[in-house]
């Protein structure tokens, strides 16, 4: 099965027009993407484009071979141009199946927000779903206590074309249900300015184990490609406030059954921390477990699901606090040692681990040199803390003020 993609961005096309974003200024040439419409052996075109004829005329192909026009979701504002000669547009019931002249099958998948999801089976065998923008297949179970899919899936599809930025709990949950396995290629569409095009947009797909590709690029559906490689340990490093725990929620947005190890706990009588707690809370995705723990090393040698573990700085503190490190006495009669010993065990653990860990850590010696003996050794420790986890994970990044900067 040939697909090609005659526009791969979000119903508004990008840049927007007349919006003065930063992205949408940096989406010109070969960035610039028109709104995501699909041709499917030259005679299936799933969602319309401006100038689609045109479109495809500069992809190679023709339209004049197309014997159905499917709509994923309303096209609200002006009408899009339906080329001259093509079938009339239009959307099918959910759960209904067509059976094309050349062979394809397509199946009408419900969605849980306005739009249709369309699964295409050529004749071949190969199998590729579609999604809307902004949307998920319905009844299928997040493993937070959702329904169960209303149909099986007999074999992960080949390729999933979706809005992998708007919607990553929707590649979560097509994974947890074994719609997604290792070797499906997954095309993000519906392309919007939420994020900035070029190499930030490229991590952040590879990240979610996706790719982009530009608007007129040909792809076979069910061929080989190199899926992109999703670095199993990662260390994200930044200052107070810097997005660093939300870049690290986002890494894992699009997997299921991720682990959430809080160092933190609770702090009884501190409504401001408490607050801190149950935004982090609301943010994640449903089918998240929470674990509050200091005791990580148990956790990476355990097999399982993805761990995001947040913070080490916190595990230091609490580990500081267990050999009493702020007593100087203390510290010199074999404190430090013991701190020293428990910081290169968890480094050891990070190394031998088996599971995908992502890991938050605070920067905290860019500023004033701290006044007390306590606070220049927390400074200390964390610094070797950080240098020594950063040294068995195969991805470092920097968050300031939002932005993620890979160090490596």
């Amino acid at each position: 099965m040939e697909l090609t993609l005659l526009g791969t961005g979000a119903p508004a096309g990008l840049p927007r027009p007349h919006c003065p974003c930063a992205a949408c200024a940096t989406a010109r040439g070969a960035r610039a993407r028109a709104a995501t419409a699909l041709l499917v052996d030259g005679v299936l075109l799933l969602d319309l484009t401006p100038g689609a004829a045109l479109a495809a005329a500069r992809a190679g192909h023709s339209l004049a071979g197309v014997r159905q026009v499917l709509l994923t979701h309303p096209h609200d504002g002006p009408a899009v141009e339906l080329p001259a000669g093509l079938p009339t547009a239009g959307r099918v019931a959910d759960g209904r199946v067509l059976t094309l002249l050349g062979g394809h099958r397509v199946r009408a998948v419900a969605m849980d927000a306005p739009g249709t999801g369309y699964e295409v089976t050529a004749s071949g065998g190969e199998r590729l779903l579609y999604l809307p923008p902004g949307g998920a297949p319905a009844g299928v179970p997040d493993n937070g206590g959702g329904a169960s899919a209303p149909a099986a899936v007999p074999a992960p599809y080949d390729m999933v074309a979706a809005d992998v930025v708007g919607r990553p709990d929707a590649v979560a949950r097509l994974r947890a249900a074994g719609a997604i396995g290792p070797a499906t290629d997954v095309v993000a569409v519906h392309l919007d300015h939420d994020v900035p095009p070029g190499a930030e947009l490229d991590r952040r797909l590879a990240a979610a184990g996706a790719r982009a590709v530009p608007d007129g690029t040909t792809l076979t559906v069910g061929a080989y490609h190199p899926v992109p490689e999703v670095p199993r340990r990662t260390l994200v490093t930044g200052g107070a406030r810097s997005g660093k725990s939300w870049e690290a929620e986002r890494r894992l947005a699009a997997f299921p059954d991720v682990l959430y190890v809080a160092t933190g706990g609770g702090r009884d009588g501190d409504p401001e921390w408490d607050a801190r707690v149950r935004l982090h809370r609301e943010r994640r995705p449903s089918s998240w477990r929470t674990t509050e723990s200091c005791d990580l090393v148990p956790l990476l040698a355990q097999d399982g699901p993805p761990l995001l573990i947040d913070c080490l700085s916190l595990w230091l503190t609490d580990a500081m606090d267990r050999v009493n490190a702020w007593d100087d006495a203390a510290w010199a009669a074999g404190g430090e040692k013991s701190l020293r010993d428990r910081t290169a065990e968890l480094a050891r653990a990070v190394r031998e681990t088996r599971r995908t860990v992502v890991a938050v850590t605070n920067e905290v010696g860019g500023g004033v040199v701290p006044a007390t003996v306590s606070g220049r050794r927390f400074r200390d420790e964390l610094g070797r803390l950080n240098a020594a986890v950063a040294a068995e994970c195969e991805h470092l990044l920097l968050v300031v003020a939002g932005q993620a900067l890979p160090l490596r």
